[in-house]
């Protein structure tokens, strides 16, 4: 098991808030566990297990549970009349009316509430306006380079392991089949499957799967490219597909709702303005472009930018694509202490190729942090300021 310690953190942080703590991420990414993880870490603190209840509505064995009433029956009678309770509720979004439920628990003074859920929907309506203020969300993705580096054992070869980390998948489970690839796809042609089916197809009650298909694979395809809903819905229309731009709109928010993909909105730096065209779509893991898409073609810049991307958001930064002026700066990264610039690039070893990426930090009038990550492995360079770090070494830190 690979202990996510930054996630288990945040959990530790948080235990005995008056907030009810959610949990989000894609199907598979190591929810459930990290709640196992946390489950530990209590007992080992000297909570007594009755104080826990645990409940995955995944599980066919507490289909009776997916009913409000029944649900808040059974946690009600398994309440110690002493002590803190802890009440672990995994994939809640499968129960009717959770909202209510959840409601209610968080109301008891003595029970410490955690959810997790596969849907950004959940975080919406009626849930949101219940619970405005009284909850804190931990997105969580697939495992980190570095994650996957440490459950390897060791750290040498990064190189090569990060070949791997991109043709096996950081979804944790994929690990286990021992870069067996046939087998590799097969498990992340199942969470491809069930994600599709059961966070979009249902829940937004889509009927052209086709449709629906054809557009996760074309920017699955086209990852790190600006997109538009007309850009895409022409490029439908263009392979014989007739499809409209509200309904390109509509699934692509179903699937970063799913969190099988994720938007990085353009920001103008000169005029610090929030853009709303041209945004840049990334996939959750690389494995599973691969799977849908092979490797045929590949960019490797596109690749590597879409890692890098996902690393910025485990790190906690809000995350733009930079406009400044006819240039472009990959990721403009926000958090409380200001801003970090980022370029990224497979290799800068050409004058050219290097002079194209410094272009745009050297326009940026600021004194924040500015960087090129590349794969290049030679040493770290300064240019006046900016710096070129190896991005394997970034990513372990």
């Amino acid at each position: 098991m690979i202990e996510r310690s930054e996630y288990l953190n945040q959990l530790v942080g948080f235990k005995d808030k008056n907030i009810i703590k959610i949990v989000t991420g894609i199907r598979r990414c190591g929810k459930s566990t990290l709640l196992e993880m946390y489950q530990q870490n209590l007992l080992d603190q000297g909570i007594l297990p009755e104080q826990i209840i645990s409940i995955n509505f995944e599980d066919y064995a507490n289909k009776e549970l997916l009913f409000p009433d029944n649900l808040h029956s059974y946690v009600l009678d398994r309440m110690p009349k002493k002590g803190m309770t802890y009440v672990f509720l995994d994939e809640i979004q499968n129960v009717f009316e959770f909202q209510k439920v959840v409601d209610s628990l968080f109301l008891k003074k003595n029970v410490d509430l955690y959810l997790t859920g596969s849907n950004a929907h959940m975080l919406s309506g009626d849930l949101a306006t219940l619970l405005s203020g009284r909850y804190v969300e931990i997105e969580m993705l697939p495992l980190s380079f570095k994650e996957y580096v440490n459950g390897s054992g060791d750290i040498n070869e990064l190189g090569r392991k990060y070949a791997a980390y991109l043709e096996t998948s950081s979804f944790p489970g994929a690990m286990e089949f021992s870069g067996n690839q046939k087998q590799i796809n097969e498990y992340l042609s199942g969470i491809y499957n069930t994600v599709l089916v059961k966070d979009v197809v249902e829940r937004y009650h889509i009927t052209d799967t086709l449709m629906l298909e054809s557009i996760i694979r074309f920017v699955f395809n086209n990852v790190g490219n600006q997109l538009s809903t007309k850009s895409i819905s022409n490029a439908m229309n263009s392979s014989g597909r007739k499809v409209d731009v509200k309904t390109v709109e509509k699934y692509l928010q179903a699937l970063m709702d799913s969190y099988i993909l994720y938007q990085a909105k353009r920001y103008n730096v000169k005029g610090k303005q929030y853009l709303k065209t041209l945004e840049k779509y990334y996939a959750v893991d690389i494995g599973m472009r691969y799977m849908l898409l092979g490797r045929a073609n590949t960019d490797t810049g596109h690749i590597l930018e879409n890692v890098v991307y996902l690393e910025l958001l485990r790190r906690g930064f809000q995350v733009y694509v930079g406009k400044l002026d006819e240039l472009e700066v990959d990721f403009v990264c926000m958090n409380q202490d200001g801003i970090t610039y980022f370029q990224v690039a497979a290799t800068v070893r050409e004058a050219k190729t290097l002079e194209r990426e410094l272009k745009p930090l050297k326009k940026l009038a600021d004194t924040y942090p500015k960087y090129i990550l590349t794969l290049d492995e030679d040493p770290d360079a300064d240019y006046d300021g900016i710096r070129r770090i190896n991005v394997l070494d970034w990513l372990l830190k």
